[in-house]
């Protein structure tokens, strides 16, 4: 015997359906801005109309560390072997301002095809999804960027950046560099490390576990505090 089926369960169940996996969402204009900011929860890039960014001729006090950005910024933008870059040291120095400026310093001046894109620190995790985007467009050059970057004791995320910054068997897409700032020098606390060099059963393994993250980051700059004239 045969049952007439329910319009209304079958949109219910499709709802129920789509909940569980949304669509994806489409990729954005890439030739229509230059900045985004990841969605992890989404899965998208969301456009930046206008960056909050300071010209990079009004950054003082930085002068050699400026330079030294600028250089693998547009080595990277001319297809040249680069580096991941490590921007670490005192609070208010203009790290996260130099990286911005850069940018756009690079992106006009070599075709106005590099991209930067902003990750938050609690969604490195994604980083993977947001790599295969990154693989997707190759016409294109994307400066992935994580302000504030540091991670907590109990905190094993720093294991997913470590393997993205590696690549794993797919590698790194070759269009794609990692910019972060921090705070810290080796990005995890102090006594996070040492209490793994003492509960440890090979102690200088762990260590090195820990450490070797700033390892993936080729270029470490060093912010330090400037005087009262060069902070104004």
């Amino acid at each position: 015997m045969t049952q007439t089926t329910d319009p209304d369960l079958i949109r219910r169940i499709a709802e129920a359906l789509e909940r569980l996996a949304p669509p994806v969402p489409p990729l954005p204009d890439f030739g229509r801005h230059e900045a985004f900011v990841w969605n992890a929860g989404r899965q998208s890039l969301d456009p930046v109309a206008k960056v909050n960014r300071v010209e990079i001729g009004l950054l003082r006090g930085i002068d050699l560390t400026r330079d030294i950005l600028l250089e693998n910024t547009e080595r990277f933008a001319r297809g040249l072997p680069a580096n991941n870059a490590l921007l670490w040291g005192a609070r208010g120095m203009g790290k996260s301002s130099l990286v911005k400026a850069a940018h756009h310093e690079v992106n006009a001046s070599h075709g106005g095809r590099l991209r930067l894109i902003e990750i938050h620190r609690e969604d490195i995790e994604s980083l993977p999804v947001l790599m295969n985007i990154i693989r997707s467009k190759p016409d294109y050059r994307f400066i992935v960027f994580c302000d504030d970057l540091s991670f907590d004791a109990e905190d094993t995320s720093y294991k997913s950046l470590k393997a993205a910054l590696d690549g794993g068997i797919e590698g790194r897409p070759s269009n794609m560099i990692f910019y972060a700032t921090s705070n810290r020098r080796h990005l995890l606390p102090r006594d996070m490390i040492e209490n793994e060099r003492s509960t440890a059963i090979n102690p200088s393994e762990a260590v090195q576990e820990k450490v070797s993250l700033s390892d993936r980051f080729g270029l470490w700059l060093g912010f330090h505090n400037c005087s009262q004239d060069e902070f104004l």
